[in-house]
């Protein structure tokens, strides 16, 4: 008979838990296990609104299929294992703290995705300037459904202020909060070796930014991404050197991104004339040439298309930065930085820009915004794009506001003078913020006469917000000529992004009665380059905000030899290519030829901001242009 050693047994017993001292701890913790519960549920419903525009239950459970519920778990399990350091009634205030905390990050996230398309990131942190002016926009992200997330929080309160005993016997449990750091943490890498060292996961990756950021949330879940967010942050604010491998890349992109055509008559039409360069917030193509209830939206661009090249097939191509991005690709042709707003990450960045390339024809170059100059920190971004003046909203009368500032018709107004006064010839780049969303136009400025039903939709306030701005820029015009301008100005109107069907596009496909002409989502933006006089052209290629450069420097005379290596778009009045590429990485065309390189592109860009690549590299800049001065 084999001898027990009882008192090894014994003392063995005074570090290790017996399985029912086990069970007792766990049945201690069930608001824990609850919270664990829910949290994943959150997850998945989470996971389902941004993966499917199906609204059933069952859309919520597909990204069980995709991606390893396992891994959802084991992130929010190392999280929650935080509150087992507390003890009595504070470790379940720790744990509902926490819940409330991820939460808070799902609602945030789901916001600023419905709005942007991408998830909040630590890089927000430096665009807190743009709070006041969007503030209204954004809490506009949030759906009543969105209140499912706060239920379980709601009821851990209730209970936990009903029954005033609960949790007053709970002890710190470092045994616990060892066991649920480690394991998920172990687990973690383990998956991280398997899918992103080793590869053996059919294609699948864990910490790795995908081309679509809700493919990234999906591996990871709402805490594993902003765990990879932080880290991504940290590594991206060191300064970035350019490889050898960098550098070929990125020659071998321009080389292939060239085109060896004829001139045609287009080459220099506007040569030595004034330019404006006018973007209007959320200004779509669909509404062009439309009317509702026999009104027509925009009567005036409708006119103005007469006497314009109107680009009818132009897509939006902005991403985390939205209107700054738009005035990135407008004026640098270049594409926006993948993560946060180019503005605030790379504000000193310059670039072989419009502004540079006619200051060396001669021309006085100006940006007038009717916003702060720290909103999307444009300002400082402008002057170094060359701008020789920038002109922000301090510089006029503020008394007519409307939703995010200074209204078109007082803004459009106020800078005639500064135009009268400009020395010529001059480019001066504006851009509007009236229309901007929730498009809730003020009753006294709602002209269009609409079926109450549609007015009070997002679709009836875009109508009205449109119809507006179109008014003011046929007022500008006017004036314009009448200051005896436009017979030497050509005006460039085009929208900086989506607006009604970016934003709001669940709810436009709710409105009921329903027009085809509005219900689709397909969200292109119209450019206009518009001469007093001029006979109208339509222009149906394929193209994209980044490709306004190259077609308009082409249309002042700039020889095509000045941007050809630093411009990423095309000229649209002189090229053989029809596609464009999305800013979520989207190739839209037939050409799969062009598809690589296009796609590629974007991570050109990349490197190209990161890197300061036009100063750094390919000293482009001296001392006759180098340090714009904003007045």
């Amino acid at each position: 008979m084999p001898v027990i050693n009882y008192e090894t047994r014994r003392s063995a017993s005074n570090y290790l838990p017996s399985i029912n001292t086990l069970t007792k701890y766990l049945k201690q913790e069930t608001f824990w296990f609850f919270s664990l519960v829910a949290g994943f549920v959150k997850t998945l419903i989470f996971l389902g609104l941004i993966t499917t525009n199906s609204t059933s239950w069952t859309s919520y459970l597909l990204p069980m299929y995709n991606s390893s519920w396992v891994i959802y778990l084991a992130f929010m399990a190392s999280l929650f294992s935080i509150q087992f350091l507390f003890k009595g009634r504070n470790r379940l205030r720790a744990l509902i703290a926490t819940n409330a905390l991820v939460t808070a990050l799902i609602i945030m996230d789901l916001m600023y995705y419905r709005g942007f398309g991408n998830f909040v990131s630590l890089h927000l942190l430096k665009q807190t300037s743009n709070v006041e002016n969007l503030g209204g926009a954004i809490f506009s992200m949030l759906r009543p459904y969105d209140a499912v997330f706060l239920l379980d929080i709601i009821a851990m309160v209730f209970v936990l202020n009903f029954n005033k005993s609960i949790g007053q016997d709970l002890s710190r449990n470092i045994i616990l909060f060892i066991l649920f750091t480690i394991l998920p943490i172990g687990y973690l890498s383990f998956s991280h070796y398997k899918y992103d060292i080793l590869e053996k996961g059919e294609n699948r990756h864990l910490f790795e930014i995908c081309w679509t950021s809700n493919e990234t949330m999906s591996n990871l879940s709402p805490i594993g991404y902003h765990v990879y967010d932080t880290y991504l942050y940290l590594k991206e604010n060191q300064p970035r050197e350019l490889s050898n491998e960098d550098q070929q890349k990125i020659n071998n992109w321009f080389s292939q991104n060239k085109e060896t055509l004829p001139d045609n008559e287009f080459k220099g039409l506007f040569k030595g004339q004034n330019l404006i360069l006018l973007q209007v917030e959320s200004l779509e193509n669909f509404v062009l040439n439309q009317s509702v209830n026999n009104q027509e939206i925009t009567p005036v661009l409708n006119q103005l298309v007469n006497n314009s090249i109107y680009f009818s097939n132009i897509h939006e191509q902005v991403w985390n930065g939205t209107t700054s991005d738009a005035e990135l690709l407008a004026n640098t042709s270049i594409f926006p930085v993948r993560r946060g707003s180019t503005f605030f990450r790379f504000p000193e960045n310059r670039y072989n820009s419009l502004p540079v390339l006619l200051k060396s024809q001669g021309y006085y170059t100006q940006a007038i915004h009717p916003d702060k100059g720290s909103y999307w920190n444009w300002r400082q971004a402008l002057t170094s794009f060359g701008f020789d003046n920038t002109i922000d909203a301090s510089a006029f009368d503020q008394t007519e506001q409307i939703g995010l500032g200074l209204s078109d018709g007082s803004f459009l107004r106020q800078v005639v003078p500064i135009l009268k006064e400009t020395p010529q010839p001059f480019y001066n780049f504006m851009i509007t913020l009236t229309s901007h969303g929730p498009f809730d136009l003020p009753k006294e400025y709602r002209e269009l006469k609409l079926e109450e039903e549609l007015d009070k939709t997002k679709m009836g306030g875009y109508f009205q917000s449109i119809h507006y701005t179109d008014q003011q820029i046929g007022q500008f015009l006017e004036e314009l000529d009448k200051a005896k301008l436009l017979d030497n100005t050509v005006v460039v109107i085009y929208g900086d992004h989506g607006g009604v069907h970016k934003y709001y596009q669940d709810e436009v496909s709710k409105i009921t009665p329903s027009e085809d002409w509005w219900s689709k989502p397909e969200v292109k933006l119209p450019l206009l380059v518009y001469k007093k006089g001029m006979e109208g052209k339509r222009v149906d290629t394929l193209g994209g905000q980044i490709d306004i450069l190259p077609t308009v420097a082409y249309l002042m005379g700039i020889e095509k030899e000045k941007y050809h290596e630093t411009a990423m778009g095309r000229n649209l009045l002189n090229t053989k290519r029809a596609f464009s590429i999305l800013g979520d990485g989207t190739f839209i065309g037939s050409d799969e030829k062009e598809k690589t390189h296009a796609i590629q592109g974007i991570d050109i860009a990349d490197t190209i901001i990161q890197t300061r690549y036009f100063e750094e590299h390919l000293k482009l800049f001296n001392s006759t242009i180098a340090g714009p001065i904003s007045k």
